[in-house]
């Protein structure tokens, strides 16, 4: 048995130091950087994060011993198998933990799982779990909710979101109450960075058999929920018999208020602790003693485009409005030039190149249109492009940029904004023409797509993209351990992808907080995690 360090860094996997390189000091104006302010100096921290502050005063934070969060959008579900919205994730991983977790290094560490051993051919992966924890309602955490969490997973009927990231996995038994072993039907190195997601948390066995999983959620994280009022509020309060480090504060309260200048001045006020404002018009106002943190984000930003419908039934037209984009000039005019053009691949050593397979080498209006009029469509058309709300504010003023520059070749965006659940259930049944919204990576590059593009995959709905090359290509780069040969395999497929244009890939950005001064120990991560609430403590600022 080969014993893996828990401590190795996933860039065994997929290469992530551009990623992290990335991360300048937010007081630039570098697209590399983090977002954008004239406001005062910024420090980086060892974690790579960024802060700034700016001169100006505020009211002090509201004391007490709960730490408030502000944030634009509500959560969408209790259910962590099933959750897709940035806002919902970040609320269910403070209740639920997973076998694995992620620092904001992107390390893989500890978390039911205390180390792991894969089998000398990588076909069994052999999971040591951690004693001495228990759930919210006191039942003991054993191999037996690893294995029923699993497996609920794997279950198709489940409509797990995640499961696509465990396919690999034939056979889960458990030999006794600390040891699960899973059967895998080929060698998978990328399952422990898999087992960090939220999509992966594990749950009380009894209450998947007593089917609560939505209604009363029950996890081993180190905050314990205990209501959710819709379009109001999450209360969260601090689980005394968590397994690490209780947390410090009393509880969390993960309010949602309507814009980011709501959140910017609750802030000042005094009445939130932490305000996810995404609106790079509002950052530049945050000034000291607020502080803002950053770190560069490992997802994406693609415009969807759903190739059943329509005129985007055709490669050309799809291929026209990609080329028509100019993505640099939506970065500078809809997010004040914080973010970084993208191919599919966001990851270091796998960042894929934006225009590497598409019949344009940069933004090309005139071949748009060339492109357009070939496909029969010289007098341009018209189609609904769906909108999220909720989760940034961003999102609008992007939908409004690409509105005017795909009006120059003649493509009409009817922009229809949508709130967070609505969104998200259109979006799940494909039922859009186009749509915006932010869209999660994985530490691995595998992960990003294997859920799309992959005959099987759970989202192939939404992709409107399969091929058995790219199933053989799929696999190839989960199975494959070279990190070379991986490099060469997610080229591939990245080419594929923008020849075939079912999305069009725009950027990345960065994942940005607020604090108040008195908010000490919170960590910016790439992930846009909350998990460092858990260590945070109200200082006197």
């Amino acid at each position: 048995m080969r014993l893996r360090r828990l401590t190795r860094s996933v860039a065994a996997f997929a290469v992530i130091g551009l990623l992290l390189g990335a991360c300048a000091p937010p007081a630039t104006t570098d697209t590399t950087a983090g977002p954008a302010t004239t406001a005062g100096p910024a420090t980086t921290a060892a974690d790579g994060a960024t802060t700034t502050a700016a001169p100006t005063e505020t009211t002090a934070a509201a004391a007490g011993g709960r730490v408030v969060v502000g944030r634009t959008g509500d959560i969408d579900n209790l259910d962590p198998h099933l959750a897709t919205a940035f806002q919902t994730i970040d609320a269910l991983e403070l209740v639920y933990d997973t076998l694995f977790e992620l620092d904001a290094n992107l390390d893989i560490q500890p978390g039911l799982a205390a180390d792991y051993s894969y089998s000398d051919d990588g076909t069994e992966l052999t999971l040591n779990l951690r004693e001495g924890v228990t759930f919210h309602d006191g039942d003991p955490f054993t191999s037996a909710d690893v294995v029923a969490s699993l497996e609920r997973i794997l279950d198709e009927a489940t409509g797990a979101v995640g499961r696509n990231f465990i396919l690999s996995i034939e056979e889960i038994t458990a030999p006794d109450d600390l040891t699960v072993v899973l059967g895998l039907s080929v060698a998978d190195g990328t399952l422990p960075s898999v087992l960090t997601r939220v999509n992966t948390s594990i749950m009380s066995d009894a209450s998947i058999e007593a089917g609560t999983v939505g209604t009363e959620p029950n996890g081993t994280g180190p905050f314990d929920f205990v209501e959710w009022n819709q379009g109001e509020s999450v209360e969260l309060d601090t689980f005394a018999d968590y397994w690490g480090d209780a947390p410090s504060v009393e509880g969390v309260s993960i309010r949602v208020l309507p814009e980011d200048t709501s959140l910017l001045a609750a802030l000042q006020a005094g009445e939130i602790h932490i305000g996810i404002i995404t609106n790079p018009a509002v950052l530049e106002q945050a000034a000291a003693p607020l502080v803002v943190e950053t770190a560069p984000a490992l997802g994406y930003f693609p415009f969807f485009l759903n190739s059943s419908r329509g005129p985007l039934q055709e490669k050309a037209v799809r291929q026209a409005i990609s080329c028509a984009i100019d993505r640099q000039q939506l970065i500078d005019a809809a997010l004040f030039g914080n973010g970084v053009e993208t191919g599919p691949y966001v990851i270091g050593d796998f960042a894929s190149d934006p225009w590497d397979g598409l019949p344009c080498d940069g933004p090309d209006k005139d071949l748009a249109r060339q492109l357009l009029a070939d496909a029969g469509f010289a007098d341009g058309f018209s189609i609904e492009t769906i909108i999220i709300s909720g989760e940034s504010e961003i999102n609008i003023n992007i939908g409004q940029n690409l509105q005017a520059q795909l009006a120059e070749i003649g493509v009409d965006l009817q922009l229809e904004q949508l709130e967070t659940n609505v969104y998200v259930d259109r979006w799940l049944a494909a039922d859009f023409d186009s749509a915006l919204s932010e869209n999660g990576a994985g530490p691995d590059p595998h992960h990003t797509y294997v859920r799309y593009f992959t005959s099987e995959g759970v989202f192939q709905n939404v992709a409107g993209l399969s091929s058995p090359e790219l199933d053989d290509l799929i696999l190839q780069g989960q199975t494959t351990t070279d990190p070379a040969a991986r490099v060469d395999i997610y080229n591939q497929i990245s080419r594929i992808l923008l020849d075939e244009s079912p999305w069009v890939w725009l950027f990345r950005g960065f994942r940005t907080q607020v604090l108040v001064p008195e908010v000490e120990g919170f960590i910016s991560h790439p992930t846009g995690s909350l998990k460092s609430l858990r260590g945070v403590t109200l200082g006197s600022g």
